[in-house]
């Protein structure tokens, strides 16, 4: 691959993009986007024209983890129930699990501490969804080694609640929809 400066590029191993500024042989410099310069081997770039978190999405499609969830949303999609209207058209309570979102810094929190307040939103998220009548959650917590998955569905096993695969097209493969199971009066 030719590269050239102005190109926009991605680092294949890292979660790092930024502008070609120099090009020596298989040296390449680039301005990344909090606008420090880095060199890099030319096999260790590409040219992209999107971002690098739209990329990061797709970089590593072929996890034995990613492929199982593939193959279980396409069979769970087969399975699917009809949904009424009235909760096709009503909007999602979305909830985003992501540390970041819920915290301003999580320096010095533990793995542990984190998992625990990620619970505790979609704990208090879901119970107020029940208190409000909100039929349909959406809980985003991302892929990563499917620790908060696996224990938000063990948490939410103990609600009143039917769990379906969320939107591909909307969120990817790190969301879960949750639709709460009203009683009758």
């Amino acid at each position: 691959m030719k590269f050239q400066k102005g190109d926009k590029v991605a680092v294949l191993d890292d979660v790092l993009n930024g502008v070609v500024v120099n090009v020596q042989e298989n040296l390449i410099t680039i301005v990344e986007e909090s606008g420090f310069e880095m060199t890099f081997q030319k096999k260790e770039l590409v040219k992209t024209g999107a971002s690098q978190f739209e990329l990061s999405k797709f970089s590593d499609i072929n996890n034995a983890l990613l492929l199982q969830k593939i193959n279980a949303s396409e069979k769970s999609k087969k399975k699917q129930r009809k949904v009424s209207k009235k909760e096709a058209v009503s909007p999602a309570l979305e909830v985003d699990l992501h540390i970041q979102h819920l915290v301003k810094n999580s320096r010095g929190m533990s793995n542990f501490e984190i998992l625990n307040l990620q619970l505790d939103t979609a704990k208090h998220k879901l119970e107020f969804a029940i208190r409000k009548r909100i039929s349909k959650l959406v809980f985003i917590h991302g892929v990563g080694e499917g620790v908060l998955e696996r224990e938000l569905k063990y948490l939410l096993a103990k609600y009143p609640v039917k769990l379906l695969e969320a939107s591909y097209q909307k969120y990817g493969l790190g969301a879960t929809e949750v639709h709460v199971l009203q009683r009758k009066n």
